[in-house]
């Protein structure tokens, strides 16, 4: 298991006093499931490269190991690539290794740990859940230049095709400890595994390690998600403290009750709220829709029509924010429901720019005023997780029509409804975001209006019937 971080600059060797590795010795450290080793290939005043190599004991990697430790499947102890490519065993590597460099100490040239230069990681095998359109999201957004190449499952019969491994280098001009961090979190989320238990005190070490980087990044959820090993406590724990972090991001469930209210004061003159609910609900049962998922369901207004309609057999409301489903919970009074009628209904947490199996149960999905509350760049994650992985018969989408809003007495030019909205359409943006959707993953659509129709602007809202 390798990797190797090298630097290019007048006095390059001074990457040496910041790793606290003198580039004249070959340094090792026993862990336990091997050995770890940081030597230099190259060390001039031009360049330096420091090399991270791991040796894997098998033995002890499978040593102890039982239950949810013990692998996927029963030849994981024999047939595994843990030897050979970075992951969670590599991140262990680096803290040990380069515990100093992280906490960004330099105790014989201080200012070196200060200074942003130019630096060059080179993983040869690195494990990529989602390809290198993954590895791109992760690092992209930080700042780094990414090289990836796919390895072959083998090269000599080519036609088996490609692995999940990548040959990976980075570059970025940052500074040392930045970096360091930045591998030692998201090493494990590519690999989308971890050798030991999770557990509260890893939110804990996500949350140290992540810094300001990782509550301002855009794929925050997925990072925390997969670090934290998919459990459901500790993921949603870590995201609603790194919205307290982050403050170019309204939190989804504190500072958007005063968008909520500015907007529904707007809408409540025309009924719109009403108008909508009930253009879903007849799109719905005019498409012979039974199983429903409502995603981005709030507080559950939708659900709780829904499970009024005979013809539904069940509903899910999912949404990221386990405060709303909490008051969806408590409006709906499901622990007062009957067995049967509830039965009938569910609540979940999720994100619904990742894919989630669990969305593939579900006839017709509904998505009434969210897509404006996504990032424009996160459309995409949005489509795939819903028209490609869930796959419905079905899906309503409804939002804003930006060119009614200069009717609603206080909007002013340029401004939108809501504090949290990413955008607002137009009815040809939308026309064409629809189009593209339905051409790529088979639909037909629909488009119709919502509310009072203006001769000259159109409806206030504007509502799709994807039907596949």
């Amino acid at each position: 298991m390798l990797l190797t971080i090298s630097t290019s600059v007048p006095s390059a060797t001074d990457l040496g006093f910041l790793l606290h590795k003198n580039p004249n010795r070959v340094h090792e450290k026993e862990l336990s499931f091997g050995i770890a080793r940081v030597c230099y290939p190259e060390a001039t005043d031009d360049r330096c490269t420091a090399a991270l190599i791991v040796d894997i004991d098998p033995v002890s990697l499978v040593r102890g190991r039982r239950g949810k430790n013990a692998g996927h499947f029963s030849l994981n102890q024999y047939v595994n690539d843990r030897p050979y490519a970075a992951s969670s065993f590599m991140s262990v590597a680096l803290k040990t290794m380069f515990g100093t460099a992280m906490t960004g100490r330099c105790k014989d040239r201080p200012e070196l740990a200060e200074q942003e230069i130019p630096l060059s990681i080179h993983l040869p095998v690195l494990p990529c859940r989602g390809g290198e359109r993954v590895l791109r999201s992760l690092f992209e957004p930080l700042g780094y230049d990414v090289a990836a190449t796919t390895i072959p499952l083998d090269q000599e019969f080519p036609e088996w095709g490609d692995s999940r491994y990548l040959d990976v280098t980075l570059r970025a001009t940052a500074t040392l400890k930045d970096v360091l961090e930045q591998l030692f979190v998201l090493l494990p989320v590519l690999d989308d595994d971890k050798h030991y238990w999770v557990a509260d005190e890893e939110v804990e070490k996500l949350l140290r390690r992540g810094g300001e980087w990782l509550a301002s990044h855009p794929e925050r959820e997925l990072i925390s998600r997969r670090y934290l090993r998919h459990d459901r406590r500790l993921t949603s724990d870590a995201l609603s403290r790194l919205i307290e972090v982050d403050d170019s991001v309204a939190d989804p469930d504190a500072s958007q009750e005063k968008g909520d209210e500015r907007e529904e004061a707007l809408e409540r003159p025309v009924r719109l709220n009403d108008l909508r609910m009930e253009a879903v609900v007849t799109a719905l049962k005019n498409a012979g829709a039974e199983r429903i998922a409502d995603l981005g369901c709030g507080e559950g207004a939708l659900v709780r029509l829904l499970l009024k309609e005979a013809w539904v057999d069940h509903v899910v409301g999912v949404d990221v924010s386990w405060r709303s489903l909490e008051t969806a919970a408590r409006r709906l009074r499901l622990d007062e429901m009957p067995p049967r009628q509830r039965a009938r209904v569910d609540l979940q947490q999720g994100a619904l720019t990742y894919r989630d199996r669990r969305l593939a149960e579900y006839d017709a999905v509904a998505v009434i005023e969210v897509i404006e509350h996504i990032d424009e760049p996160r459309l995409a994650a949005f489509e795939d997780a819903v028209f490609a992985a869930a796959h419905p018969r079905t899906a309503v989408v409804t939002t804003p029509n930006v060119e009614y809003n200069e009717m609603f007495e206080g909007v002013t030019e340029g401004q939108m409804r809501h504090n949290d909205h990413r955008f607002e359409w137009t009815r040809a943006q939308f026309s064409e975001w629809c189009a593209g959707v339905a051409d790529r993953h088979g639909y037909d659509v629909t488009i119709s209006g919502i509310g009072a129709n203006d001769e000259r602007l159109g409806s206030p809202t504007q509502m799709a019937v994807f039907q596949r």
